[in-house]
């Protein structure tokens, strides 16, 4: 079994309640659970939620989610809860601010994990010369084994000789073993992830084995104001969206 869950909370500092924003008639996490459903590869989706009003709108919607702990720190700890009640092979943290969300995404993250078990997690990376400075993005830095060495908000790695380099965008879908998927939620707080705010450094620290490989993709996150604004230009000509 393959699972995927979509961990959302209301309490976003920088946009808040934005899993509830309208977006082309109908809230945001919507978008993100009926994208997830047309994956090939999952056999289930999830939304992983503390809020009553998340809960009720994926009901309203025809959807699934499950009520969890308010005590969780990060949206990892949210779906291992609920991943630890499911006999899966591989457990998908979905993203759940992430409406332009591409299906095809996720299929290609299973298949990739699934011929690459020696990694405990995947992350994908999307590849481009321009410079995304802006800390809301993660940035990833592999080697050629396509082995993660690092996460950071900070431009990396830094262009010091000023030749034209490549710098990779964290996608946010992660695929994780399910044993590994509790080992992690089980975890502290790693200093690094402190300092960064970025829950995977907490896994790099404790050397669990990080993969990540290259997607084409142009969606993002919406953490802003001026990406929800932009995500609801886009979604007017999105041929996903046509699909349901």
């Amino acid at each position: 079994m393959i699972l995927g869950l979509i961990p959302a909370r209301l309490k976003s500092t920088r946009l808040p309640e934005k899993p509830l924003e309208q977006l082309d008639g109908i809230p945001l996490i919507i978008h993100v659970y009926k994208r997830a459903k047309l994956s090939l590869s999952c056999d289930e989706i999830i939304v992983c939620t503390d809020s009553e009003k998340i809960l009720k709108e994926v009901n309203h919607y025809g959807g699934k989610a499950i009520m969890t702990s308010e005590k969780h720190k990060n949206g990892t700890e949210r779906i291992s809860e609920v991943a630890k009640n499911f006999k899966a092979r591989l457990v998908l943290d979905i993203q759940g601010d992430e409406p332009l969300l591409n299906p095809n995404d996720i299929d290609l993250v299973v298949n990739y994990h699934l011929d690459n078990d020696h990694f405990d997690i995947i992350v994908p990376s999307h590849p481009t010369i321009e410079k995304i400075d802006n800390p809301n993005i993660v940035k990833i830095v592999s080697n050629e084994k396509g082995e993660v060495v690092y996460f950071s908000r900070s431009l990396i790695p830094n262009n010091f000789k000023k030749k034209q380099i490549i710098f990779n965008r964290h996608l946010s879908i992660v695929s994780f073993k399910p044993k590994i998927l509790q080992d992690f939620s089980k975890l502290d707080i790693s200093s690094l992830e402190k300092i960064e705010d970025i829950e995977l450094l907490r896994a790099l620290e404790n050397k669990m084995k990080i993969g990540t490989f290259s997607i084409k993709g142009d969606s993002f996150s919406v953490d802003t104001q001026d990406d929800l604004t932009r995500a609801k230009e886009i979604i007017k000509n999105d041929p996903i969206r046509k699909l349901y």
